[in-house]
């Protein structure tokens, strides 16, 4: 990639960087340099790594895009600044007990994630969230400190719970956390027959209900966890069974992706007086888990819009820690440890996703004539006289007539009442009507509403090297905005308006919806594309999610992944771990397909072709190389 003089002279790096918002939804790990590209430095005011240097060294180790760029110590870096946070809040507050986190496995649940998570999570006990037995497999696997904690969410069957209860022999502090009145019997029928004193944890349905994307996990009709009745219950129970003692953790969840401070505030007030009063009624408690919620400002706008938040690490960590410490002061109780599941937060920034775009299909309406034939039908001539009066003071009458022309003329055609030919003039004459608004609309302060939209519908399509329902299944499902940019070229303006079409033959595989800090964009500005030159955008702050749920649409498979760690000091990286992503072969075989049989099968129909004298035999053995380079071959546009 190489660095061209813009012709825009007034256009900086930091024109760039204010366009894409990337110094506020970068959080410091992001940034842009005088030269035009991306940097990253995991441990903000440090040295960085140049992305554009990182892809190029992914391209010349033979790694083909997209690919997933993993950079390690983020993971480190957002660890300690969790707990430093806390720390601090605790300090400041006179608060008596202590913090200690726990990662949600389903956030992310691949290997390397989990590895590093507990391995920079080991200075300070960060422990893991089991939501599965399978995910309860993976936590006891991996996590080798005692000190750090387990918490089993989810429903359970008896061998989960068999197998958290062996975990509490072998030493781990395993809390097994009743998710519905009936898994409280199965727990102390296992606990008995296995002669383990159990750690027992509840989830309880708070009537605090949170805004933004996942309201439904909280309040009293929630799926999850026991009403106050239900709780009750269970205290009677315990205390029946002289095993109030075990009782030791209460949870609650009321919200992923919590976008107001105010609604966390009061969830741990009401929390804390739950948890003061299970105190009262004898249980030995000594944790208080706040579940997820802390939000990412992923559009960099600072809000309570449902992609962003109102509030920093700093003021949430003080806040619930005030918040439990005043709540409990009052009735005497003993400050409890302090439990949340922070995944989203924990790992969002320490993935990109890195594509090339393949092509791009340009909005420019077709010439049109300058005279029009004298035969053309009055609507034609209309719809032209329209676009030779258009000026600031008529648009929307302007809009309004061009409209109700072009419709009138796809009747007269469908009527045959005109040509294929003046039809298609009509229709270029419609577009460059609607161009010529929209180059007057972005001058107005009041846009009306019938124009909100009209950039999309003028807007070019780049194609990506990417499926949106693989690596970016949030984005098409609930409408998630992740802040997406070109990663080089930034010392140059801008010039397209763009959507992005994925590589999959599917109208939903797309892109336009787009961060920005005052609103959501309908289009992303892009670079013109240059000949014999790759252009690379990035999709940032996907760690969260986007790995574990993406799907086959298409039988594209997962991308390549790539991990580095880019040192504080000097800013030079190192990759640490390459994963080939899915071959064709992968991802028919994970539908049932064997590649061995579909080869054999081709090869009869190959040498049936032969025997009828369709081909020859070299041309059946160059068939065949081609169909066994497929199966091994990257699911995705190889250059």
């Amino acid at each position: 990639m190489k660095n061209r003089k813009t012709t825009f002279e007034n256009w900086s790096a930091a024109d760039s960087a204010e366009l894409y918002g990337i110094n506020e939804w970068g959080a410091g790990y992001f940034s842009v340099n005088e030269q035009g590209d991306v940097l990253i430095s995991p441990y903000p005011g440090k040295a960085s790594a140049n992305l554009r240097d990182i892809v190029e060294g992914i391209r010349e180790r033979g790694m083909n895009m997209p690919v997933l760029l993993r950079i390690s110590n983020i993971l480190d870096s957002q660890i300690r600044l969790l707990h430093s946070c806390f720390r601090d809040a605790i300090k400041t507050s006179g608060y008596q007990g202590e913090y200690k986190g726990v990662f949600p496995i389903k956030v992310n649940q691949q290997q390397e994630v989990i590895e590093d998570i507990t391995e920079f999570g080991r200075e300070f006990n960060h422990g893991l969230e089991a939501g599965s037995k399978a995910e309860l497999i993976a936590a006891l696997g991996t996590l080798d400190n005692k000190q750090a904690c387990i918490v089993c969410n989810g429903y359970k069957d008896e061998e989960f719970i068999d197998l958290g209860l062996s975990a509490i022999k072998l030493g781990f502090c395993c809390i097994l956390v009743v998710e519905m009145p009936s898994e409280l019997n199965m727990i102390i029928e296992r606990s008995r027959a296995l002669n383990i004193k159990p750690l027992i944890g509840v989830r309880m349905k708070l009537s605090t209900r949170a805004s933004g994307q996942w309201v439904e996990s909280g309040g009293d009709r929630s799926v999850f966890g026991l009403n106050t009745a239900e709780l009750m219950e269970l205290v009677d129970t315990l205390r029946e069974e002289n095993m109030l003692d075990c009782f030791r953790l209460l949870h609650y969840h009321i919200g992923s992706q919590i976008p107001n401070i105010r609604d966390i505030r009061a969830g741990a007030l009401e929390a804390a007086r739950v948890y003061a009063g299970l105190v009262e009624e004898g249980a030995a408690m000594g944790y208080l888990d706040l579940g997820g919620g802390l939000a990412v400002d992923y559009d960099g706008s600072h809000t309570n819009y449902m992609h962003s938040r109102n509030y920093t690490l700093a003021e949430y960590c003080v806040d619930v820690v005030e918040t439990i410490g005043e709540t409990l002061n009052a009735k005497q109780i003993a400050h409890p440890t302090i439990i949340t599941e922070s995944g989203r937060h924990t790992i969002a920034y320490f993935s990109i996703l890195l594509f090339n775009i393949l092509g791009v299909t340009k909005f420019e309406p077709s010439r049109i004539p300058s005279e029009i034939p004298a035969d053309a039908n009055e609507m034609t001539k209309d719809l032209m006289n329209v676009l030779k009066t258009i000026n600031a003071r008529n648009l929307q009458e302007c809009f309004h007539d061009a409209i109700y022309y072009r419709d009138e003329i796809r009747i007269l055609f469908k009527n045959g009442r005109i040509s294929l030919r003046e039809r298609a003039i009509a229709e270029s004459t419609f577009w460059h009507i609607m161009v010529s608004i929209n180059k007057e609309v972005k001058k107005l302060s009041y846009v009306p509403d019938e124009f909100e939209n009209l950039d999309t519908a003028l807007a070019d399509i780049y194609y990506a090297n990417i499926s949106v329902f693989q690596s970016l299944p949030d984005a098409w499902a609930i409408k998630q905005l992740f802040p997406i940019m070109p990663v080089h070229r930034l010392t140059e303006k801008p010039t397209r308006n763009a959507i992005i079409s994925d590589i999959t033959c599917d109208c939903d595989g797309k892109l336009d919806q787009f961060v920005d800090i005052h609103d959501d964009r309908h289009t992303l500005p892009l670079h013109e594309l240059h000949p014999e030159e790759e252009y690379y955008l990035g999709v940032f702050l996907v760690g969260a999610y986007q790995e574990t749920l993406g799907d086959l649409h298409n039988l594209l498979g997962d991308t390549n992944v790539v991990s580095v760690m880019i040192s504080p000091e000097d800013g030079k990286f190192e990759i640490v771990n390459e994963l080939e992503g899915d071959s064709v072969a992968d991802v028919l075989s994970y539908v049932e397909y064997s590649p061995h049989d579909l080869v054999e099968r081709f090869r009869k129909v190959a040498e049936r072709a032969v025997r009828e004298k369709m081909i020859t035999p070299s041309e059946r053995r160059e068939i065949m190389r081609m169909y066994e380079n497929g199966l091994r071959g990257y699911t995705y546009f190889e250059r």
